[in-house]
This record gives structure tokens, C-alpha cells and sequence, in this order.
């Protein structure tokens, strides 16, 4: 017995060690192939394993008003995504359809809730979109064929089986970043654009900034720790600056809507207005529309501002005149005898806007002139003193600024073009010149100027002479601190050698408003300085074939006795009527208007007691307001904000009470990654500082912020939730 049983375990044993044998055998062979013939297949897939590193994209910086307000920031957008087969092999199959395949209450509430979020479907529609990825098992497929923003994308989530996980349910939804201009359309065509599908700007602002703006990439690759994956930073991402422009996002809106209302009024279909701050050349507000002949309304299309290459009209009279003043060409108690409306000069006609009444019955003045805008008048006084060397005058613009090349930063821009005469060695004009050109160009014809140079020349003359140069950014800010600052930049000290000729070119301007063409443009509140101008435009070569198009302008500075804006107002239209004092005119003063309005100064001294000697209670967050407030009340500040209100980017602290002044302390500031301490800060800074940093707000109650829902120095993620509790 013993035996039989020993003999019995040698053989089990035998065929074990036999079979384990070709097993490792079998392993080892396996092995050898694998790490020989398979190897290529094996690491490609291995690759398709490995997490991607490589390049990470920064975040593009944002445009800001000189407010403080977003015009161009990064903003979630979420595409909509099914899978499918996670649906099915997540076990939420009873929640598409019950055992007997018909559609389950979920999967009808599902429908019905995208209907509600989404009306231009209806939920049957819906139901069946769903239903064909469903059939196909597709594992990408999209719920809407658009994305959605991040509250709509909230909304959806919460709807049955989307608000499942996605491991189980299937719903996902891709983030992307995607530019935006929460105004809309205002200031568009100066903010600029960049391609979706690249990132890379092409106009505008987003172009001549994007050096800023873009940032640069860091770069990262990935290690296997204790079987996972871990991300190895290499370089670290550097986030584009913000860019703080001069646009005053309340200027602007006044601006657009006066003149589309004037647009619309005179069947007019391009319109550009440019307002001017004249002491710092800052551009607070730059209008360009376009009328869209299919659906009717007027966009931003076109910087016509900057681009548009046009002759300018009888604005261009007043740097004429100037130039002439200047020279000692011209005395300003000369008359001239315009009569008739009609006049020959070098075998061409010169016509008065009056002439079909037969022109002007009496001798005008060098003032009357301007005041009426009398072609023949301009005409033959400049005829007269520079027909023998029209080089003189044409060298006087440029010294006046006219032909001033700007340099601006935007690819749309172009410089002025005011052509000098040629002559042969024979003495004779070259083909670029004739006898008839400078009776027209003095009259604002045979040159190209675009607004913007129209504008800065306008606004040298209110500066008392100093020409600057048109200023669109003021400073690049990078996590709250200033990085670069571009400061006013003068391109001539005086556009004039006699100032006499200036002060008497001011006196002219403020009579043609008050006296002549310009009536339209002026108010009866403050004084209103400017000219108007109406000029036909060029068609094929000339100006008689077909309609006739019109270029109406008024180029004008406010209040005249001490002059703050300068402003333009360009309209072009086909037909008649076309005024330029009544239309252009029009638009510039309801823009005055509206301005001033806006910018009245109130003292607010007489509200503060001066038996009253306790600091009121402020709130943290802009010092800069608190400051603006507490010293107009007569308080003391110490520590306060030495500049303007509107300057900078706003410095963020607390108010500390010390008897009878107020200390302003400014906190420590955060990287715009990192939840700042708001706490003591009012709804509008406390939200203002936190949506800066890409969250959204949710504010309950009212007064101060007591309570954050997200600890100050936590990281903020991308359009996340913060709640403010405010008692």
C-alpha cells in the first residue's frame, strides 16, 4: 500500500513539474518575442497609453476699459457630448428605456428639460436626435450642434441622467476657452479680433497688443510613480497681461448711439466718431459704423477712423487758413468778394454751396469765410498768396501737423498723403501737379487724410499748439501690477511760429459755431469751437457719374474757453440733402452734451458738518473712490490716491479710523490664480475683483462682505462658484 502510493506521487509529481516546466518555457519564449518581434507594435502602444505633455498654452490676457471693464476677455464655452456605450455599460440602461423597450421617464423629462433650456427644439426632436446615437452606440456624439455658457451648461447638468457621472450616465461636457466681448459689438472694430481655430489676432487692439496679450507656453511631460502617472512641469506658463485702454465704455455708448440714430435719419451708410481727451491725446471714444443692407442694422465692421483714405472736405479749410495766418499770407481784416457763387480758376469752375441762388450778395470777411465756408473765398485768397510756390503751402501743412505721420500700431492705419508740386528742369509742373491744384486743396480735395489725423490737428489747435499723439493704451498690468506704462508722447510743441495766428484761428472756430454753418454743433450751456465740411466723394475718377456720394464732417473741440475733448464726426451718404453742420454738426453736439453731462463736477463739501469730526464708516476694496470721496467731504486722508479717479488700475486696501483722519491702507495683493481676501469690500468691488480672476459670483444679502465661501489664498479655478454672504 505504502508502495503503490509513493510510486503514485512521483508520477503526479513528474507530470507537474512538467507542465510548469513548458509553461515557463512557454513565458520566457512569449517574452523574447515580445521584446523582439512585437517590440515596435507593443511601444506604440504603450504611447497611446502615456498621457500627452508637451506644450501648455498660457491664457490670454484681457482688454480693459479705462473704467476697469472687460471689452475682451477669455470666457468657458461647453460642447455638449453623449457616450453612449458608457450609457449602456454603466448599467443606466433602465433609465433610457424599461424591460419592455418602451422609453422611460427619465429619458421623456430629459427631453422635455433640453426643450425648456432650449426652445428652438422641441422635446420630440430631441427624443429623437438621442435615440439615433443611441442606436448607433456613438461615443462622441453631440447633443447640440452649438456650444453654451457656463450657466447653461449648469442647467443641463442638473437634468436626469446628464446629472449622473459620466462614467455612468455618458453626459460630458468639453470646456473650451473662447474670446468674448461682454459689450457686444461696442468699440469692436478698435478692439479687434483673433482666429478661433489659431488664437492669433488679426485687427485691432488684440494685434497691436498681442505682444501682451498672448504670453508664452510652458511646457510639461509625464513620469510613472508607483503605477501612476505624474506631471513633471518643465517651464512654467506665463498668462498674457491685461491691456488697459483709454475707452470710456459710457462715452462710447453715447457716442454709438448718436450717430446710428443720425444714420438711420439721413439713409446714411457709414458713420465714424472719434472723441479726443485734448491734453493726453487719449481716445476715449472711436465709433465706426456700417450699414448691412440685408437685415438693416448698422455694425462694426471697419476701422473707418484709421483707414479711411479719403479727401477730407472744408475741415480742411481751417489748416488753409492757418498755414496762410501763420505765414503772414493772409490778413484777417481782409475782405473778399465772392458774388456771384460761381468763379473760373485756370479754366475749371469753383463753385459757392449757394451758387444756384447766385452766392454771396456781399464782400465776406477772412471770419465770414470760414464762418460759411466759402469755397471761391478760401480759393482765391490761397491762389493768391502761394500760386508761384505752392511748395510753401504745401510745406506749411506738414509743419502745422496736417500730413503729421502718426505711427499708430494698428495695420489698418495710414498715414496722411499730401503730395508736394514737381517741376522739370524746365520749370514746368510735372505730371502731379497743375495749375488747378492748390485752388482745390486748399478747399480740403487732392489730398487723402483719414479722421484720426483730421482729429489730432483739430485737437493741437485746442491745446493751445501742442500736438500729441492719439493715445489708445495707457499701462499693461500683469497680476495686478503695472508692467509698462505708456505715457503722452508729443510730436510738436507748437504747430504754429506766431501765436497770434493760433489765438486768431481759435476766435475764428468758435464764430463759426456761433455764427455760421456750425450752429448745429454748439449749446446753449457751454462754448463749442469747430468747422463743418461736405465734400463729394470720388467715384470712377470723378465726381459726376451717377449718384452723387457725399463725405459730411464736423471736426470741433469742447467747452471752447477751456477746451477738455476734441471730437469728429464723419458721415457718408449717397444724395442729397448733405450737410455737413446739419448732420455731422448734429451728432457732435448731442456727443458734447452728453459728455459734459456726464463729467459735471459736483462739490461736495457742504454735505460734511464741520462740527462733525468722526470718519464715516467706509468699506474696503478701491481706495481710489474712497479717497475721491473722503477728501471732496473734507476729510483728512492720509495715504490717499495722488492721481485722477479715472487713472489706473484700481489699488485695493482698507479704511482705517484714526479720530479725526482716515488712513488708507493698501493690501497685499494676490496672483489672479489665488482667492483674495474680500471681506469688509462692497458687492460691486468684492465682485468686480473676484470675476477678474475668471469665478462667478454669487452675492447673498446686502451691505459689506462678512463671508466668503472660498478662503482668501485657495487657487480659483476657471468659471468657478464663489458665494459672498454680505450683512
Amino acid at each position: 500500500m505504502s508502495k503503490f502510493a509513493t510510486e503514485k506521487s512521483i508520477w503526479r509529481y513528474s507530470m507537474v513539474a512538467s507542465i510548469c516546466t513548458l509553461v515557463a518555457f512557454a513565458v520566457v519564449a512569449r517574452g523574447f518575442i515580445i521584446m523582439t518581434v512585437e517590440r515596435n507594435y507593443w511601444m506604440t502602444v504603450d504611447s497611446l497609453r502615456m498621457p500627452k505633455g508637451g506644450s501648455v498654452p498660457p491664457q490670454r490676457g484681457n482688454i480693459l476699459a479705462a473704467g476697469g471693464e472687460r471689452l475682451a476677455c477669455n470666457l468657458p464655452e461647453y460642447e455638449l457630448r453623449m457616450d453612449f456605450v458608457a450609457l449602456q455599460s454603466g448599467k443606466a440602461d433602465s433609465m433610457w428605456h424599461d424591460k419592455k423597450g418602451n422609453d422611460a421617464p427619465q429619458l421623456i423629462q430629459l427631453c422635455e428639460g433640453l426643450h425648456e433650456i432650449f426652445p428652438e427644439k422641441t422635446a420630440e426632436e430631441f427624443m429623437a436626435h438621442l435615440k439615433e446615437g443611441y442606436n448607433k452606440k456613438k461615443r462622441f456624439y453631440a447633443v447640440l450642434k452649438h456650444r453654451v455658457d457656463y450657466k447653461t451648461f449648469q442647467r443641463v447638468k442638473q437634468l436626469p441622467i446628464f446629472c449622473l457621472p459620466s462614467g455612468v450616465g455618458g453626459f460630458q461636457g468639453r470646456e473650451l476657452m473662447v474670446r468674448s466681448k461682454p459689450y457686444g459689438s461696442l468699440a469692436t472694430s478698435l478692439i479687434g479680433d483673433i482666429y478661433k481655430s489659431s488664437g492669433k489676432a488679426y485687427s485691432g487692439l488684440e494685434l497691436a497688443c498681442d505682444s501682451f496679450l498672448k504670453g508664452s507656453p510652458g511646457f510639461n511631460h509625464f513620469r510613472k510613480e508607483l503605477n501612476e502617472w505624474v506631471t513633471v512641469q518643465d517651464s512654467a506658463v506665463t498668462n498674457g497681461c491685461d491691456v488697459i485702454s483709454t475707452i470710456d465704455v459710457g462715452f462710447q455708448d453715447l457716442a454709438e448711439r448718436a450717430l446710428e440714430k443720425e444714420l438711420r435719419k439721413d439713409h446714411a451708410y457709414t458713420g465714424v466718431a472719434i472723441v479726443m481727451e485734448v491734453a493726453t491725446g487719449d481716445i476715449k471714444a472711436m465709433v465706426n459704423l456700417d450699414l448691412d443692407y440685408e437685415t438693416g442694422q448698422y455694425n462694426e465692421i471697419r476701422n473707418h477712423a484709421i483707414a479711411d483714405f479719403l479727401e477730407p472736405g472744408s475741415v480742411f479749410k481751417t489748416a488753409s487758413f492757418l498755414v496762410a495766418m501763420d505765414d503772414g499770407k493772409i490778413d484777417t481784416t481782409r475782405i473778399v468778394d465772392c458774388s456771384g457763387g460761381v468763379r473760373e480758376m485756370y479754366g475749371a469752375k469753383m463753385r459757392d454751396h449757394n451758387w444756384a441762388e447766385g452766392g454771396y450778395k456781399t464782400p465776406l470777411s477772412v471770419s465770414q469765410i470760414l464762418q460759411k465756408s466759402s469755397n471761391i473765398g478760401v480759393s482765391k485768397l490761397i491762389d493768391e498768396a502761394y500760386h508761384s510756390r505752392p511748395e510753401d503751402f504745401v510745406a506749411g501743412l506738414h509743419r502745422i501737423g496736417m500730413a503729421e505721420n502718426l505711427h499708430l500700431k494698428f495695420k489698418e492705419y495710414k498715414a496722411p498723403r499730401i503730395r508736394y508740386p514737381q517741376r522739370d528742369k524746365y520749370g514746368h509742373w510735372t505730371k502731379n501737379w497743375s495749375d488747378t491744384a492748390l485752388p482745390w486743396m486748399s478747399i480740403g480735395y487732392e489730398t487723402n487724410i483719414p479722421p484720426i489725423s483730421v482729429l489730432t490737428f483739430y485737437n493741437a489747435i485746442a491745446n493751445n499748439g501742442v500736438m500729441v499723439r492719439p493715445r489708445f493704451v495707457t499701462r499693461i498690468v500683469q497680476d495686478g501690477e503695472t508692467v509698462k506704462e505708456f505715457p503722452v508722447q508729443i510730436l510738436k510743441q507748437s504747430i504754429v511760429r506766431h501765436p497770434i495766428a493760433l489765438k486768431q484761428m481759435q476766435n475764428m472756430l468758435v464764430e463759426v459755431v456761433e455764427k455760421g454753418l456750425g450752429k448745429p454743433a454748439g449749446s446753449k450751456s457751454f462754448l463749442v469751437a469747430g468747422k463743418t465740411g461736405t465734400a463729394q466723394m470720388a467715384s470712377g475718377g470723378g465726381y459726376t457719374k451717377g449718384v452723387t456720394h457725399y463725405y459730411l464732417s464736423f471736426a470741433g473741440y469742447f467747452p471752447a474757453n477751456d477746451p477738455r475733448y476734441t471730437c469728429i464726426v464723419c458721415i457718408q451718404k449717397a444724395g442729397l440733402p448733405a450737410s455737413g453742420g446739419q448732420m455731422s454738426g448734429h451728432v457732435f453736439h448731442e456727443i458734447a452734451e452728453g459728455i459734459m453731462a456726464k463729467d459735471i463736477y459736483y462739490n461736495a463739501k457742504g454735505a460734511h458738518d464741520a462740527d462733525y469730526t468722526k470718519i464715516p464708516d467706509t468699506k474696503a476694496g478701491n481706495l481710489q473712490a474712497a479717497d475721491y470721496v473722503l477728501t471732496r467731504l473734507g476729510y483728512d486722508v492720509e495715504g490717499g490716491w495722488k492721481g485722477t479717479r479715472s487713472e489706473g488700475t484700481p489699488i485695493w486696501g482698507v479704511v482705517e479710523r484714526k479720530s479725526t483722519k482716515a488712513q488708507l491702507v493698501r493690501s497685499k495683493g494676490r496672483s489672479r490664480h489665488h482667492m483674495p481676501d474680500v471681506r469688509g469690500m462692497g458687492a460691486r468691488d468684492a465682485v468686480y475683483i473676484i470675476e477678474n480672476r475668471g469665478a462667478k459670483v454669487i452675492i447673498e444679502g446686502t451691505g459689506k462682505v462678512r463671508r466668503q465661501s472660498k478662503p482668501a489664498g485657495s487657487v480659483i479655478k476657471s468659471g468657478e462658484i464663489i458665494t459672498l454672504y454680505l450683512t
